[in-house]
C-alpha cells in the first residue's frame, strides 16, 4: 500500500503532494515495498470533504416527515442545520511565512469549499501531467468527483455567496457546484474557459486530457454529521428502515456506498462511453437485501443526461428494479426544460469562470506563477 498525506485545506500541501506523485517517489509506510515513482495514474477519486453543520431542526424534520414520508425525508432532507457563518481560512497561514507578500491578497478561501471542492479543483491541475496522455490511443485519465444525491439549485447555490460563507449552506452549496463543472466540463459553451484548467507547461506533449466523471454514495451513515452515539444508533436504525421500505439510495454503510465511484474507476473505457457516463451522475443504489449497482441520478437543470424529454421516456425505461429512473426521484422532480437546461449550462459556465479566477489569484499569490 503506497500512500502520502495530503490537507486539502492547504494549498501548499496539496502541490507538494501533487509533486511527490508527479516528479518524486511514493512510500511505503509498512516498508515492505520501496519507495516507487509514479508514471501515470488512471483514475484520481475524490471523496474527502467536510458537512458544515450545527445539527438537526426537529421542528423541520417532523413537517417534512408528516408532508412527504420517511424516505423521501430521509433521502432529501430539509432538516440538517448548517452553521450560522463558515469558517474561513487563514490567508496568511495558506501564504506561509516565507511569502514575499507582494502584488494584491488573494481572495479568502472557506474552509468547507476548499475542502470539498477548491482543494480537488487543485489538486487535479496539480496531476495533469500522470493523469494525461500523449497518444489517443490510450485510456484517458479519469477524475471522479463525489457529490451528493441532494445538491438541488433553489438553495443551494448563489454566486453571491460563491463558497458558502456567509448565508448558504456550505455542504450543499459546494456539491452542487461540483455538479456543475463535471456536467458542463466537455460542453462547447464552457470549453473555452475549463480548457485553460487543463492546459499546463508540463502537459504541452499530452493532448489528450483528463475526463471528470460524477458520483455519489446515496445515503450512507458516517460521522461526518455531527450526531451523538445515541442519535446515530437510531439514524443508522431508520436508514436500513427507509431501504427495507423501497429506498434505492439508502446505502447504509460505506462499502455498499463506494460502488457508483469504484465501478467510474474500474470501468472499460468503452463501457463508460456506450453510456455516455461523463454527462450523468451516478449513484450508488442498493436493494432491500443490500445488493448494490450504479444508477443515474436525477439532477436538478439537468435531468439524467441533459436531455430534453428524458421525463417522458419515463414510462419506456428498460431497466429493472431499483435501477429505473422512476425510482428514488424527489418528490418535487419536475420535467426537464430547455430554460431550466440552458440555465444550468450557464451556472456551470460561471462556476468555472469563479474557481478559474481563484485558481489563478492563489497560484499568484503563492509564486506559483508570475505576476
Amino acid at each position: 500500500m503506497l500512500s502520502l498525506e495530503v490537507d486539502l485545506c492547504d494549498l501548499r500541501s496539496i502541490r507538494a503532494a501533487a509533486d511527490r506523485l508527479v516528479n518524486g517517489k511514493v512510500s511505503d509506510p509498512t516498508g515492505v515495498i520501496d519507495d516507487v515513482r509514479i508514471t501515470r495514474l488512471d483514475a484520481a477519486l475524490f471523496n474527502a470533504g467536510l458537512g458544515g453543520w450545527e445539527g438537526l431542526d426537529w421542528l423541520e424534520f417532523a413537517r417534512q416527515f408528516i408532508t412527504v414520508g420517511l424516505i423521501q425525508s430521509t433521502t432529501y432532507p430539509s432538516f440538517k442545520k448548517a452553521l450560522p457563518t463558515a469558517a474561513v481560512l487563514d490567508s496568511q497561514k495558506l501564504l506561509g511565512d516565507d511569502n514575499p507578500k507582494s502584488g494584491p491578497p488573494p481572495p479568502p478561501l472557506a474552509e468547507v469549499f476548499c475542502a470539498n471542492v477548491f482543494g480537488h479543483y487543485i489538486l487535479a491541475h496539480e496531476l495533469l501531467p500522470v493523469l494525461s496522455r500523449a497518444n489517443a490511443s490510450e485510456a484517458p485519465g479519469r477524475v471522479v468527483w463525489t457529490s451528493s444525491i441532494d445538491a438541488g439549485q433553489k438553495h443551494y447555490l448563489d454566486f453571491d455567496d460563491f463558497q458558502a460563507s456567509r448565508y448558504m449552506p456550505p455542504y450543499e452549496s459546494s456539491k452542487r457546484i461540483t455538479d456543475l463543472i463535471c456536467l458542463t466540463a466537455d460542453l462547447p459553451s464552457v470549453k473555452d474557459i475549463s480548457d485553460s484548467f487543463f492546459t499546463s507547461p508540463a502537459v504541452a506533449d499530452k493532448p489528450v486530457k483528463p475526463r471528470f466523471y460524477l458520483s455519489h454514495p446515496g445515503i450512507v451513515c458516517t460521522p461526518i454529521f455531527p450526531l451523538n452515539w445515541f442519535l446515530f444508533f437510531w439514524y443508522w436504525v431508520v436508514m436500513h428502515l427507509s431501504r427495507l421500505c423501497g429506498s434505492p439510495w439508502h446505502t447504509v454503510d460505506v462499502c455498499t456506498a463506494a460502488c457508483a465511484t469504484t465501478w467510474l474507476a474500474l470501468a472499460e473505457q468503452s463501457t463508460l462511453d456506450a453510456m455516455n457516463a461523463q454527462h450523468v451522475k451516478w449513484g450508488s443504489s442498493v436493494t432491500r437485501l443490500g445488493h448494490s449497482a450504479p444508477k443515474k441520478s436525477e439532477v436538478e437543470g439537468w435531468g439524467w443526461e441533459g436531455r430534453i424529454g428524458e421525463n417522458e421516456a419515463l414510462e419506456r425505461d428498460e431497466s429493472t428494479g431499483v435501477l429505473r429512473n422512476s425510482m428514488g426521484r424527489k418528490w418535487d422532480a419536475a420535467p426537464l426544460t430547455e430554460e431550466k437546461r440552458a440555465e444550468f449550462e450557464a451556472d456551470g459556465r460561471r462556476c468555472w469562470i469563479e474557481l478559474e479566477k481563484l485558481r489563478s489569484a492563489w497560484e499568484t499569490a503563492l509564486g506559483w506563477k508570475k505576476l
